[in-house]
């Protein structure tokens, strides 16, 4: 097994100085791969030289990457303090005092004390089920709300106080929710996750969360062609076959995958990739260690945007909304 120095990966550094790594790997097996299978890929990208890891309680295999975690620890490989692990709420434990029982349900499954950053999975409480195809809907779900995000936003700021999290975070947000709820904070965010890809670069949201010293974490960083069936649509980009992407990886000789790895951490976000494959995940974070992309490589990149959303959430929608865009405010507004 090829083992990549962890001082060689990139690092970014958060509003206060604290400094996690520029690459994770990510852990949403998708209905594709296991928890055995996504467990198993932990367990070899922390021989590799992985250091940050995005969980989340909803992807159904934290208490396997707990047995990963522990016996990492107990063998010597690594130390607590050395990685940078990652969870989240999902949409169905918002309520009142539910943020706290979930936190404390991956910390048990995660054989952690601590993590290093919780993040608030969806800005709602709308709810699917697990596995569901992508006309599902929930007829309890409801537009966005300032006041039911504040109050779950509320229960994740005591974990702070409590010292069961480092750090708190939102994913998929917009702009307009963000100038709805960022004043509101005790707690600012430190991170936000959210859909960046060489085809998606949301580049006014992303200039929007480093403008306010927040870190971007960027999921779908290679197209997620693993993504489940109902996220996919005719329209969809790939990523890996846009000829500019394709143009740059001949020069390098490289997979496509590799450029759109580079070309988001030389950007600035972290991204977030996730394989079963040992050549693969090693190859994730090698790449990001060697042969930078030029100037030029660069700006082909951003040229070539293509604002070709891919994780649409159309299955949290509410009734009496039009489709999915009304999920991402693209009209400019929120219903407060």
């Amino acid at each position: 097994m090829e083992k990549i120095n962890p001082v060689l990966v990139p690092q970014r550094k958060l509003f206060d100085g604290t400094r996690m790594p520029a690459i994770g790997m990510g852990t949403f097996g998708s209905d594709r791969f296991t928890a055995e299978q996504v467990s198993a890929a932990v367990a070899g990208a922390i021989e590799v030289g992985y250091r940050m890891f995005d969980c989340a309680a909803v992807y159904g295999n934290e208490d396997l990457i707990g047995q990963v975690f522990q016996a990492a620890f107990d063998k010597g490989t690594v130390k607590r303090e050395e990685l940078f692990i990652t969870t989240k709420v999902w949409n169905n434990m918002h309520g009142q005092g539910d943020v706290l029982l979930s936190c404390a349900k991956s910390l048990r499954d995660l054989r952690l004390n601590y993590v290093d950053l919780f993040f608030v999975h969806w800005p709602f409480a709308n709810y699917h089920a697990p596995g569901c195809d992508g006309d599902a809907r929930n007829p309890d779900s409801k537009p966005f709300s300032v006041d039911a995000f504040m109050a779950t936003w509320r229960q994740c700021e005591r974990l702070v106080d409590m010292g069961l999290v480092k750090y708190i975070g939102m994913s998929s947000m917009t702009i307009p929710k963000l100038e709805a709820v960022l004043p509101l904070c005790r707690i600012k965010p430190a991170a936000i996750e959210m859909e960046l890809h060489p085809s998606f670069q949301q580049q006014a949201l992303f200039d929007y969360i480093l403008s306010r010293d927040i870190q971007p974490i960027g999921f779908c960083p290679i197209g997620s062609p693993t993504r489940p069936d109902r996220d996919k649509t005719p329209d969809d980009v790939v990523d890996i076959q846009m000829p500019e992407i394709v143009e740059i990886a001949k020069a390098h000789g490289v997979h496509p995958a590799v450029i759109c790895l580079k070309w988001a951490v030389q950007r600035g976000q972290t991204p977030i990739p996730f394989s079963i494959y040992e050549n693969e995940y090693t190859s994730n974070l090698r790449c990001v260690t060697e042969d930078s992309l030029t100037v030029a490589e660069m700006e082909s990149i951003r040229l070539a945007d293509k604002n070709c959303r891919l994780i649409k959430g159309q299955v949290f929608l509410w009734t009496g909304a039009k489709d999915w865009h009304d999920l991402w405010d693209e009209d400019g507004t929120i219903t407060k």
